[in-house]
Formats: structure tokens, C-alpha cells, sequence
């Protein structure tokens, strides 16, 4: 009995899709500001320093993205450490980037995402009561900036946090 195995499906490939993202996904550092309100009503304003690793699975066709970044106020107290999980590829089916994030708030959202140019930008998917959209803009070779924008109950968006990201030192 013989079977026939072009019946099945074969796993993709990556293409130039995820060549093109990965140009935003280096391993950096960054350091920055939050907006007062920008961690929740009455939220002080916060400084910012992390750094992400990226690692490529399932034969390129994902990025995986580990961050943290420490908090402090303006007076340099320590606040609180954040930590994402970041998974994103191109969805071939919806013909767009798509990423799914969790953190350790218990966060976890899907984004859908595009590039123009030097500009990467990925937001909210449906109407969640916060959403989110974020934003790579690569600068020069050595400089991402990157924004972080929340529209609350279909508000306007507003920044919430900016920062200069530097690839890491090997």
C-alpha cells in the first residue's frame, strides 16, 4: 500500500516579507521617558532604561523578541521592572505582518503591522478598550526610535513612551 505524500501540505518558507522585518528586530538597548499618565490615570512621568534579544524560529519565519526594561521616577526611585514576550512574522492568509505580545501584567494582544520605508508600525486588532500602536522608525545605522501610542475607549492616540534604541555591544 503505497501512500501518496504530495497530498501534504509543506510548512512555508520565509520570504522577503520577513527579511524586511527584521531589519527593525535587532538586539538593542534604549533608554527614554514615559508621559505622566501614560502607565494609567495619575501615572508620574518615568524614566526608562532596557534592552530586547531577538531570535528567528520555525525556519525563519517567526521573530521572537524577549524585553525588559526598569522604571524609575525622575528623582532615579526605582519603580518596577517590565518584561514582553514578542512573537511576529507575515501572516501570508491576511496578507500583513501580525504579532502576539504578552507581558507581565497579563497582557497578551495580536497586532497587525506594515512598513513604509524605514517606518515600521504595528497596532491593536478590533476595538479592545485600550488600544496600542507601536512604532520603529530607523534613523541611521545605528539609531531605532521607538513610540509606544494608547487610544483609551476610542480616544485619540496619545504617546505614552519614546525611546532611542542602540544596537548591543558584542
Amino acid at each position: 500500500m503505497s501512500t501518496d505524500i504530495t497530498a501534504v501540505p509543506r510548512p512555508l518558507e520565509a520570504g522577503a516579507e520577513m527579511r524586511d522585518l527584521a531589519r527593525f528586530h535587532r538586539d538593542i538597548t534604549w533608554s527614554g521617558t514615559i508621559q505622566p499618565g501614560g502607565m494609567g490615570p495619575g501615572s508620574p512621568r518615568m524614566t526608562a532604561v532596557g534592552e530586547g534579544r531577538h531570535e528567528l524560529i520555525q525556519d525563519g519565519l517567526w521573530i521572537v523578541g524577549n524585553y525588559q526594561q526598569d522604571q524609575f521616577l525622575t528623582d532615579g526611585t526605582f519603580v518596577l521592572r517590565w518584561h514582553l514576550h514578542w512573537v511576529a512574522g507575515w501572516d501570508p492568509t491576511a496578507q500583513e505582518y501580525r504579532a502576539t505580545v504578552a507581558d507581565n501584567y497579563g497582557h497578551t494582544e495580536i497586532l497587525r503591522g506594515w512598513i513604509d520605508g524605514d517606518l515600521l508600525t504595528f497596532e491593536s486588532i478590533g476595538t479592545p478598550p485600550v488600544r496600542i500602536r507601536l512604532f520603529w522608525h530607523i534613523a541611521d545605522a545605528h539609531t531605532i526610535i521607538w513610540r509606544n501610542e494608547a487610544s483609551i475607549d476610542r480616544q485619540p492616540f496619545k504617546l505614552v513612551e519614546r525611546y532611542e534604541c542602540h544596537p548591543v555591544e558584542p
